[in-house]
C-alpha cells in the first residue's frame, strides 16, 4: 500500500484498537505480535474494503455471456470445463453474478465452475453463507431475482438467498494475493476487480504478470473502472471497458 493510504489505514485500525480499550498504536502491534495468526486475521479484515453488490459493471458480465463463454464452448468443448476465478470476491456478489451468467449461458452437462477467494476472512464467510439484503440486488433484473433468489419472511424479511444451485458451483476460500495459490485447475477467466487500486505500481505489476502465467492464450482478465494496466503490465491487450486478453 503506498503512503496515501496511510489515512485509511490509520482510521481503520484505530477502531480496532479502540475496540481492545488500548491506547496506542505502539501498544497495539506488541499485541498482535503476542497473539500471532489469531490477532493478525482481525488486523487483515480491518484494512481491507469491502462495497459491493450483484452485477457491478453490469458490462463485464454481458462481454462474459455474449463474448468470451461462447469462445470457451468451442475452445474448451474437448474437456467441457470452464473456470473462472474471482480473486477479491469480497462478500460474495461478484461470483453469485459469474455463476449466474455460467448457469444461465453454459449447456448442461459441461463443468462450469467459480473460485471465489479474498483476503477477508469475514466476508469469504458471508459469501459461502449466500444471504444478502435486498438493497444489495439493485443491479438485478425482476427474472433474475425470481428465479436465483429466495425471499426471506418472518424474521427475514428484507433479506434474500442464493439458490443452492448457484452455491454448489463456487468454492470459496482465503487467499493473500502475494502468496503462492493453492491453485490446481487452469483458469479460463480472472475478475480482479477493484483491488489493485491499494497497491504500489510494482506490486501491480508483479501480480498481473503472474495472472499472465496462470491464464491460457487469448484468456480474459476483468479489472476495475479506475484500474488500468497501462505501464504496469504488457502481456494483456485493452479490449474496452478494462477487458483484457492475454497476447503473451
Amino acid at each position: 500500500m503506498n503512503d496515501s493510504k496511510k489515512n485509511l489505514v490509520y482510521n481503520r485500525l484505530a477502531k480496532r484498537i479502540r475496540f481492545l480499550d488500548m491506547n496506542s498504536f505502539s501498544a497495539y502491534l506488541d499485541y498482535v505480535e503476542e497473539q500471532g495468526e489469531a490477532e493478525f486475521v482481525h488486523l487483515i479484515n480491518a484494512i481491507t474494503t469491502n462495497l459491493t453488490f450483484f452485477f457491478r459493471e453490469n458490462h463485464h458480465f454481458e462481454y462474459l455471456a455474449n463474448q468470451v463463454i461462447p469462445m470457451l464452448l468451442e475452445k474448451n468443448k474437448g474437456s467441457k470445463k470452464i473456470r473462472i476465478w474471482s480473486a477479491g470476491c469480497s462478500t460474495g456478489e461478484e461470483p453469485y453474478s459469474i455463476a449466474i451468467v455460467l448457469k444461465e449461458a453454459v449447456p448442461p452437462g459441461w463443468d462450469a465452475r467459480v473460485l471465489a477467494t479474498d483476503l477477508d476472512t469475514n466476508v469469504v464467510q458471508t459469501g459461502q453463507t449466500g444471504v444478502y439484503k435486498m438493497d444489495r440486488l439493485k443491479g438485478v433484473s425482476d427474472e433474475r431475482k425470481k428465479r436465483w433468489f429466495l425471499k426471506g419472511s418472518g424474521s427475514r424479511e428484507g433479506y434474500v438467498r442464493v439458490k443452492p444451485e448457484l452455491q454448489q458451483i463456487i468454492d470459496f476460500g482465503q487467499i493473500n494475493l502475494m502468496n503462492e495459490w493453492p491453485i490446481r485447475d487452469a483458469v479460463d477467466v480472472i475478475f480482479c476487480r477493484n483491488v489493485v487500486i491499494y497497491f504500489d505500481k510494482e506490486t501491480q505489476a508483479r501480480l498481473f504478470d503472474r495472472y499472465a502465467n496462470l491464464l491460457p492464450d487469448n484468456g480474459h482478465l476483468f479489472i476495475g473502472h479506475s484500474e488500468s494496466l497501462y505501464k504496469v503490465c504488457d502481456r494483456f491487450e485493452l479490449l474496452g471497458q478494462t477487458i483484457y486478453r492475454k497476447i503473451r
